[in-house]
């Protein structure tokens, strides 16, 4: 007879437990995913008859053989792709380095703010989104950055600000004195410690903090919606909210297509660089006395 371990066994409880937890996700996904290819599915699961017209957003084609299709009066998905991706990428470049540099001086300098910055950065972060909205409309409204994707960046890069600073200022905690202050007895100067001896050591958390302020900005609904007027600043949360249709009258079909499409690039983005997430520490216990 087979012996167990009771820790193998401890470990096959557990991960029976994850994978009967996570079989819900599973589910809506697949269901997602079947639903984009088929016209009707069979008990709410299988799809019953194959078809790709849930796509035809992809070739910007309407339907004309059952009177007026909705799509015809909706941006190009390109257009609201590229929209997207540039949201991600300036929310990421806006945090990511804002995040070094200050959490590289919360952690390394000493100065009268210090503690202010510190406590007013927690402050920001626990204010919900929405309780910011009017203020918000109001400071975009009077710098001209209403129903431009520009003003969004600032607003969601603002918010999401607090928490880079204190997970690089964590990770730049984590590095002792001793290594900096050898390479500026060698003769480097700060910008040169900084790039070529710091960052290689905190790159994981400068990956972290990239990678989730891109989820961030392409994930991004409350501003586009409430800052963003136009089609011509769709986003690809702005093109799901019109694939629901109006007077209650929705192409299910379309709709996950469209939601898939939505998923699908930063799905694979999550797949390649989620081994940085599981290095993220906020630390700065010994900093942030």
């Amino acid at each position: 007879m087979i012996k167990i371990k009771k820790e193998n066994f401890r470990n096959i409880l557990i991960y029976l437990f994850l994978t009967l937890l996570a079989m819900p996700i599973l589910y809506g996904y697949s269901r997602l995913v079947m639903s984009s290819f088929s016209k009707n599915t069979l008990k709410g699961f299988f799809p019953d008859e194959f078809t790709l017209s849930n796509w035809r957003f992809i070739t910007g084609a309407a339907r004309t053989t059952s009177g007026f299709d909705v799509i015809a009066a909706y941006p190009s998905i390109y257009s609201c792709f590229l929209n997207t991706l540039y949201l991600a990428l300036g929310v990421t470049i806006l945090v990511t380095v804002i995040s070094v540099l200050v959490g590289y001086m919360l952690s390394r300098f000493k100065f009268w703010a210090r503690s202010a910055i510190l406590a007013s950065t927690l402050i920001l972060h626990s204010f919900p989104a929405v309780s910011l909205m009017i203020g918000l409309y109001y400071v975009l409204n009077n710098f001209h950055l209403l129903d431009r994707v520009l003003g969004v960046i600032l607003a969601k890069g603002g918010l999401f600000l607090p928490f880079g600073i204190w997970v690089m200022k964590g990770f730049f905690d984590e590095i002792p004195w001793d290594i900096e202050m050898s390479s500026l007895i060698d003769g480097a100067t700060r910008i040169q410690t900084l790039y070529k001896v710091l960052f290689p050591i905190v790159f994981p958390g400068i990956a972290a903090i990239s990678i989730l302020s891109f989820i961030q900005g392409w994930s991004e609904y409350l501003f586009v919606y409430t800052f963003l007027r136009s089609s011509e600043t769709w986003t690809l949360s702005s093109y799901v909210v019109g694939a629901l249709g109006e007077l209650g009258v929705t192409d299910y079909g379309f709709l996950h297509a469209v939601s898939v499409f939505y998923m699908f690039p930063v799905l694979i983005f999550f797949i390649f660089t989620q081994k940085y997430l599981m290095r993220v520490s906020v630390g700065g216990m010994k900093g942030g006395r």
